[in-house]
């Protein structure tokens, strides 16, 4: 059992309103049933409609994404004369099947002209989807509590990381990396490296959260999101301290029970603490 004394507050808060690319970070943030809002809505797909990432697309890195005026807007981060930005409510109306892992779930295009961006961007064709409102993928039945629902994320509809884990891996290597590698929606300050493996529920500005998962980490963390390249670390070092089962761990993926506001220096309070190797 960890030490009840410990506090916790919401330090960071963050979406990643296109699959992939760059994310914004907030001050405050709706939650909804499927994450923060335009958390994931929209994902890039290839021909056969299957989704696109950084893990073999290490470019996608340097699309900065920010939303200005109902606007979402794509731009390079080092080449800031290519750019392109759409309507937030905009898209083709016509749905069509896509994969995400294994799921089929629906997806719309949003347009042609931002499609062949992307496509000029990555050189071969894509197009940019949009999930519809009414759209159910389903979290996986395994860990579900309550049929939820999630966006285009990996798997679920959001994801907590402690500033202290990020801290106690930089310590193990030779150059710091930025907790943008992680993808993170919220991060906390507090405890020690890890305290959030032993979260079982707890709230976040009066909403309740279930850590359901540790978050296996994959090649994407390599990719330095600033410049695009890929290294080595940080997930040779994370391996030799955090695989567990033959999956390397960092982070908790969770689960809510209902929408709300959540706020930068929210205190995130915990109600049930998991066995120690629970």
């Amino acid at each position: 059992m960890m030490d009840d004394m410990d506090s916790f507050f919401l330090s960071e808060l963050h979406i990643y309103p296109i699959k992939s690319l760059g994310g914004i970070s907030l001050e405050k943030a709706r939650l909804e049933e499927k994450g923060l809002q335009y958390d994931r809505r929209w994902m890039l797909v290839d021909e056969e409609g299957t989704f696109i990432t950084q893990r073999k697309y290490f470019e996608l890195a340097l699309l900065a994404v920010s939303i200005s005026d109902n606007r979402l807007i794509i731009s390079h981060k080092i080449q800031t004369n290519q750019s392109i930005s759409f309507d937030l409510e905009e898209d083709n109306g016509t749905q069509i099947p896509v994969v995400i892992w294994n799921d089929t779930t629906a997806g719309v295009e949003v347009n042609t002209e931002v499609s062949n961006w992307f496509s000029d961007f990555l050189k071969f064709k894509v197009k940019l989807v949009k999930m519809p409102v009414a759209e159910k993928r389903m979290v996986d039945p395994r860990y579900a509590l309550n049929d939820e629902v999630v966006s285009f994320a990996d798997g679920y509809p959001c994801l907590l990381i402690g500033q202290s884990s990020l801290n106690g891996l930089n310590e193990k290597l030779q150059k710091p990396i930025r907790m943008d590698r992680f993808r993170p929606n919220f991060v906390f300050t507090g405890g020690t490296p890890h305290i959030e493996d032993q979260f079982d529920t707890f709230s976040i500005g009066g909403t309740l959260f279930s850590a359901v998962k540790p978050c296996a980490r994959c090649v994407l963390i390599t990719i330095d999101q600033q410049t695009g390249e890929k290294g080595q670390e940080p997930l040779r070092t994370l391996a030799s301290y955090r695989t567990i089962n033959k999956k390397i761990l960092f982070g908790q993926n969770l689960l809510h029970q209902h929408s709300g506001i959540i706020s930068i220096g929210d205190e995130l309070k915990v109600i049930n603490w998991k066995m120690e190797n629970g």
